[in-house]
């Protein structure tokens, strides 16, 4: 009466493989490692790269357990974290600028389970870590671009307004101009003070120098700290993109101090790429060709980014710059190069559509803004050797072609090199421009933050609980106890399994929701056999638990998909820690239905449904 279809038991079978499969590389041990890449996008490491590491590893007589080359980078494993460190210290001295070097724990998955795309679950920094980038954004080159758009719109309107003067630059973060006579000295000193009230207070502090006709103007604290605001607050928002764009589990982006950001990736598996996406400032500014009737003043000279012998002269004037970019995506032109097709926002739009509706047959460049660092090796006060970093920033055309017809919203920019370099620049300007740029002050690949007695407590809860409920339901349900227990076994395989299927992160949190996840495991097969005994008063047993089975099971479906709405909830409003408790919950409430529903069911089938017996204990 009580018997599995041989289908119902393949079923079973297949899915508790499939979960032992992907479940079994969490028994393998992690590795110390380094990932090397080269500092420019464009080149991939390859075999001459590898050798010189090789070298440097040798003549300093570090030891490492394997190198070896994989898709763009070199990854080098370690036999333990001390040396990981020394090693990361000495190939930076030897290579500074060369290439990027980024922390990481290399897994010792065996390759057959590699191959069957099996992975250990990602632990996140509060169990066994992640990458730590604590980044500060450079206020002064956030200042420098407001006070660069503020002289040239000083410049138009004394030009509009007929105010003269003979000199006009930015000096230490101040904007000078210098008049021609004392009535222009007077009417530009009567702007300034008419520009300068805030509802707070005042924006610019004036310097004046009558005798010679000087104004000197600079933003006050409180300009000073709106401009530090908004840049802190604008990167915050481009780095949450990037990181999604990364597809990161749960990191952690948010401010730190007046101008740093923590950005911590737990479980990430290419810190490498993740530090080049995270830490560049990729922009764009369209600018207008000079031409021959442009002052000297109003133009710059700039080198072609794929040929530094071309230059070519654009006028000041930024038309719209990459703020402006609401989408970006790669394509192919009609010669099947890479190109990166834009859509501007509407004032963008306006904007592009403005400068190119008198300029039809002008030359329109696309400028690439790039902070990027240069790394010297200095020796400090103390005679040790340190690296120092300095920014700079450097901009190149990427493109610079015949307006034919005005310029709207969409359009489309070529020659940016590969289709790998157009779907960086893509990602870069799809996540949103940066405000600032910002220099990597700290990187590191942190241990658990509660450190590893709450690590071994989290362990420790679950087995405790695990193994009081296994005695409780042995000495309370007899065989059926034992039943259930199998069945909690294969529940946490199977979660463990399916998280590492899914790549989901495993959190402190995480854990109790597992822990909460065996409670509700044996809460169902409870269910179930009080249910039994319930029909034993009236039935034999073989109806007793055919009956019980299925009239407990619309209790148990209620009860779970209940709880599964709540964490689904918890997942879509919850953030870190939250949704480390919802991923597993959610599991967890999927795999103790089926362990209770399939599993127990399934050996009690086995132990009972050939059997004719008078008496059930239970």
């Amino acid at each position: 009466m009580n018997k599995f279809s041989i289908y119902q038991y393949l079923l079973i079978l297949v899915i508790l493989t499939v979960g032992f499969i992907y479940a079994l590389p969490n028994i393998y041990p992690t590795q110390p490692s380094i990932q090397v890449a080269y500092t420019d996008s464009g080149k991939s490491a390859d075999q001459a790269l590898l050798v010189e590491l090789k070298d440097i590893l040798s003549q300093s007589e570090s030891e490492y357990d394997e190198i070896f080359l994989r898709e763009n980078k070199i990854v080098v494993k370690f036999y333990d974290v001390n040396k990981q460190l020394a090693s990361k210290t000495i190939l930076q001295n030897a290579l500074l600028d060369k290439v990027i070097i980024a922390l990481n724990l290399e897994p010792s998955t065996p390759q057959w389970l590699k191959n069957l795309g099996g992975n250990p679950v990602k632990l996140g920094l509060d169990l066994s870590g992640g990458v730590h980038f604590l980044l500060e954004v450079d206020i002064d080159t956030a200042q420098l671009g407001r006070l660069e758009l503020l002289l040239d719109s000083y410049r138009t309107t004394f030009k509009d307004e007929r105010i003269s003067y003979d000199k006009s630059s930015i000096n230490d973060l101040a904007l000078f101009f210098q008049f021609s006579d004392k009535s222009s000295y007077n009417k530009a000193l009567k702007k300034y003070k008419e520009d300068s009230p805030l509802i707070n207070g005042v924006q610019y502090v004036i310097t004046e120098r009558p005798s010679s006709n000087i104004l000197l103007l600079e933003y006050s604290d409180i300009a000073l700290r709106e401009i530090r605001d908004y840049a802190v607050g604008q990167n915050l928002v481009t780095l949450r993109n990037r990181v999604n764009e990364l597809g990161v589990s749960e990191p952690v982006v948010q401010r730190q101090g007046a101008n740093r950001i923590v950005v911590e990736l737990p479980g990430v598996q290419d810190p490498t790429a993740a530090k080049k996406i995270i830490g560049k400032t990729a922009n764009l500014e369209f600018r207008l060709e000079a031409n021959s009737r442009t002052s000297p003043l109003r133009k710059e000279k700039f080198n072609f980014k794929d040929n530094e012998f071309q230059t070519a002269f654009l006028e000041k004037a930024v038309v719209v710059s990459g703020d402006r970019v609401t989408n970006a995506n790669t394509g192919f032109d009609e010669s099947g190069f890479a190109q990166v097709n834009i859509t501007l926002d509407m004032e963008g739009g306006r904007a592009l559509q403005k400068a190119t509706t008198g300029n039809i047959g002008r030359r329109l460049g696309v400028l690439f803004v790039e902070q990027k660092n240069k790394s010297e090796l200095v020796t400090n006060d103390l005679g040790e050797k340190i690296i120092e970093q300095t920014s700079y920033i450097e901009k190149n055309i990427i493109s610079l072609a015949t307006v034919q017809a005005v310029l709207g919203t969409s359009f489309r920019i070529t020659g940016v090199g590969s289709p790998a370099e157009a779907s960086e620049l893509a990602l870069l300007l799809r996540a949103g421009a940066l405000a600032a740029p910002m220099k990597f002050v700290e990187e590191r690949t942190v241990g658990p933050s509660l450190g590893k007695e709450n690590i071994e407590l989290g362990i420790r809860s679950i087995v405790i609980g695990f193994s009081m409920v296994v005695l409780f339901m042995f000495f309370y349900y007899r065989v059926f106890g034992l039943a259930a227990n199998f069945s909690l076994v294969i529940n946490l395989v199977l979660i463990t399994g399916i998280m590492s299927l899914l790549g989901a992160t495993l959190t402190l949190p995480g854990i109790a929701g597992i822990v909460l996840t065996v409670g509700m495991a044996v809460d169902a097969n409870v269910l179930i056999f009080s249910r039994i005994r319930e029909e034993l008063k009236e039935k034999d047993p073989q109806l007793a638990i055919k009956d019980g089975f299925s009239r407990a099971f619309v209790t148990i479906f209620d009860a779970n998909v209940t709880t599964l709405i709540a964490a689904l909830i918890l997942y879509v409003i919850g953030t870190g820690p939250i949704k480390g408790f919802a991923i597993t919950l959610s599991i967890g409430i999927v795999t103790s239905m089926f362990t209770a529903i399939m599993c127990t069911r399934g050996i009690v089938n086995l132990v009972y449904g050939n059997r004719n017996i008078k008496v059930l204990k239970i």
